[in-house]
C-alpha cells in the first residue's frame, strides 16, 4: 500500500516521499452502519417506560397489529428466544405478495431490533426504543432495493415510498396507543 502511494505521490511530481499519517490513511468510504439516504424513518415519543415498548416491539406476531404495511409476520424457531441469528418470515406490502425471510442481525436487549433480509441485506427493518427519562423514543428505519434503474427509481418514489411513508407514520401512532393504553385501569366499568 504504501508503494503504491509513492508511486501515485511520485508521478504526480513530487520530488520528495511523505509520510503518511494514520488520519491520511483512514478510508473515505462510507460506514456499513451508516443508514441509506433511501432509508424511510420515523419516530414517536411515548409516554411509557422503554421496557414495555421494547416488549412489544419483540412481539413479532403482533406486528401486522400495529404495522400496517406488515400483512404477516412469524417466527421460524418459535420455542427459542429472539436474539441474533433469529430467523422471521414477513409478507408486507414492501416485498410484495410473497413471504420473505429475514433474520436478527443486531439485538440489544431493551434497546434494538434490527432485520436484515435473509437473501438481501438491502432490506432491513431497525426498531429502536430511546429511554428518556419517564418516556421513550420508539424509532423506525425501513429500507428496502428498487430496480428498474431511473425509470423504477422515480416510479417507486411516487407510488409505493409515499404510501409507506403514510403507513409507517399512522403505524408509530397505532405503537403509541398500544403502549401507553393502561391495561390494568378499568376504563369501561360503568358501560
Amino acid at each position: 500500500m504504501e508503494e503504491v502511494h509513492n508511486i501515485l505521490w511520485f508521478a504526480a511530481g513530487r520530488t520528495e516521499a511523505r509520510q503518511r499519517t494514520p488520519e491520511s490513511m483512514v478510508s473515505s468510504s462510507v460506514s456499513a452502519d451508516r443508514p441509506s439516504p433511501r432509508a424511510l424513518h420515523r419516530s414517536q415519543d411515548l409516554s411509557s417506560d422503554a421496557r414495555t415498548a421494547f416488549e412489544l416491539a419483540c412481539e413479532i406476531e403482533k406486528w401486522p397489529v400495529w404495522l400496517s404495511f406488515v400483512r404477516s409476520a412469524r417466527r421460524i424457531e418459535g420455542a427459542r428466544a429472539l436474539g441474533p441469528g433469529s430467523e422471521v418470515a414477513i409478507r408486507s406490502s414492501v416485498a410484495g405478495s410473497a413471504e420473505e425471510l429475514f433474520e436478527v442481525d443486531r439485538f440489544i436487549v431493551g434497546h434494538q431490533l434490527s432485520l436484515v433480509g435473509a437473501f438481501s441485506v438491502r432490506r432491513r427493518i431497525d426498531i429502536r426504543i430511546e429511554q428518556k427519562s419517564e418516556r421513550c423514543r420508539v424509532v423506525v428505519r425501513v429500507d428496502y432495493p428498487t430496480y428498474g434503474g431511473v425509470l423504477g427509481n422515480l416510479l417507486d418514489r411516487f407510488t409505493r415510498r409515499r404510501k409507506l411513508h403514510a403507513q409507517l407514520d399512522s403505524a408509530l401512532i397505532h405503537f403509541k396507543g398500544l403502549c401507553e393504553f393502561d391495561r390494568e385501569a378499568v376504563a369501561l366499568a360503568d358501560f
